[in-house]
């Protein structure tokens, strides 16, 4: 209940009541709070204890619900600073936790870029009404801001010649563009890659982002990009894939990734089988990389295939899809591919157990 002070009465006893129903309402606010912060350190508890079981079994499970647990203390944090927003409870109040009030703030990066706004005080002294003013130093507060990523338009300009000896035409070449006869540049084109791939921002809302920019881009239109970006990025894969293959010991494993069937409204599970090549925990300079391969399905010629030309130490578990990789080439002589088993897939004896 909101009082004008305008509007407040003359009675002692009315003033009391409203005095009574304000600490009231305080109280109750005093306690949805308390009840809220108990529910954020139970929820980050919760979240503690799945992050360290985030490598145990069932990863996929545990980090599906990390990310649940984190949207949820989102909306929590969020809930209870508009709260405090309304009630008024502000940093410079008596009654503020000074826990909360004054949060630690670690310093602004120092590799990003400064923009300086001076902001000049008035011409005239406010006490004496006096212009002449000796400057005294100056106070410096930063403040992380953002500036949205922006379009432009990028003029290739061949200045043409003519030869005055035999007329001859002369021009610069263009620089060749991810596209070819296509309006993007690099730049544009890496950008709608990494929003889909690395952002999973589907080419549809990415579409409805740039029209409020005043930029028309269809999904179609980015999705030819995409197909033919592909293409172009394949020699590179390749090096990759090479690279990675080409060390003595290799990291494999794979992974259930749901994938849609157009038409039939459902998905079906396919395989995302990754490769990681990295010698840092034992000395090697070389830099580590990792390559991915899909599969419509788990049949053990897909790992066999990865790596017909692979030849070193494999750390994997125990599928059998893995297992067959070890058997010799020839027979009496040694496998071209050594196993390295996973401990995390290590069986006990029973007689071992308990």
């Amino acid at each position: 209940m909101e009082t004008s002070p305008s509007n407040l009465p003359d009675d002692v006893d009315a003033l009391r009541a409203i005095i009574a129903a304000q600490a009231d309402q305080l109280a109750e606010q005093a306690r949805k709070l308390q009840s809220r912060d108990t529910l954020i350190d139970k929820l980050k508890a919760q979240l503690a204890v799945l992050k360290r079981a985030r490598f145990g079994s069932s990863s996929e499970k545990m980090d599906r619900a990390i990310e649940q647990l984190e949207l949820a203390l989102e909306d929590i944090e969020a809930a209870e600073a508009e709260a405090m927003a309304v009630s008024g409870v502000l940093a410079s109040s008596p009654t503020a936790d000074p826990a909360k009030a004054k949060p630690s703030r670690q310093p602004l990066p120092d590799h990003l870029p400064r923009h300086d706004v001076t902001h000049q005080a008035t011409c005239t002294c406010p006490v004496c009404g006096g212009s002449d003013f000796i400057r005294a130093g100056e106070s410096v507060s930063e403040v992380l801001d953002y500036v949205p990523a922006s379009f432009r338009v990028v003029r290739h300009i061949q200045p043409r010649f003519t030869c005055k000896g035999c007329d001859t035409q002369v021009k610069a070449e263009m620089p060749s563009l991810p596209i070819e006869r296509g309006k993007p540049g690099p730049g544009l084109v890496a950008h709608v890659l990494i929003a889909k791939y690395c952002d999973h921002l589907p080419l549809y809302r990415q579409s409805e982002i740039y029209a409020r920019e005043g930029v028309d881009l269809s999904r179609s239109t980015m999705a030819d990009w995409i197909g033919k970006a592909s293409t172009l990025l394949e020699p590179l894969l390749v090096k990759l894939r090479d690279h990675v293959f080409a060390g003595h010991r290799l990291h494999g494993d794979d992974t259930p990734v749901p994938v849609l069937e157009p038409g039939k409204g459902k998905t079906r599970t396919g395989r995302l089988w990754t490769y990681v090549r990295d010698g840092r925990p034992y000395g090697d300079a070389i830099p580590p990389a990792v390559c991915y391969f899909f599969s419509p399905d788990r049949r053990g010629l897909h790992p066999r295939q990865h790596l017909a030309t692979f030849s070193g130490v494999l750390h994997a578990d125990g599928y059998a899809g893995f297992r067959d990789l070890y058997e010799p080439h020839k027979p009496g002589g040694p496998p071209t591919i050594l196993e390295a088993a996973c401990w995390a897939h290590l069986w006990t004896p029973p007689t071992l157990q308990g």
